[in-house]
């Protein structure tokens, strides 16, 4: 799949979560590739476009703590329960070395889950990872 593909992917999918769940999941998100050690940001969308790089180290840590030692093959997803206000709640691979990052700036994933409507806002979000599963981002 290409970046604009993928792009577009990614906020319609966000926005049928949120209807099923009968407000937003996630108001914020970051296309990140990830090549021998460096990053670079491919998107972004949400409230912070003038300071989200400042405090991305920052903001991922508790995803990435959920993630140690485990390996994404592409189209697997990793939530941070626990990962409060700015910090990322969740990351999807969705190629060889591009990752989804997903965050709601003012809630946890744990805040999320409480919702009734969670599960039924679930069902998009699996259906993306099976997409990129089989065209993964390029």
């Amino acid at each position: 799949m290409i970046l604009d593909a993928a792009k577009s992917l990614i906020a319609e999918t966000l926005k049928r979560m949120g209807a099923r769940y009968d407000a937003t999941v996630f108001d914020e998100w970051v296309l990140v590739s990830l090549h021998s050690g460096r990053s670079s940001i491919l998107a972004y969308n949400g409230p912070r476009a003038e300071n989200y790089q400042r405090r991305f180290a920052a903001d991922v840590a508790p995803l990435q703590n959920e993630m140690t030692g485990k390996q994404l093959a592409i189209g697997d997803f990793e939530f941070a329960p626990d990962a409060a206000g700015t910090h990322f709640d969740a990351c999807l691979r969705l190629g060889a070395a591009s990752y989804l990052i997903c965050n709601h700036t003012t809630k946890s994933m744990a805040q999320i889950r409480q919702s009734p409507n969670w599960l039924a806002a679930q069902k998009p979000f699996v259906e993306l990872s099976e997409k990129f599963r089989a065209d993964p981002l390029e």
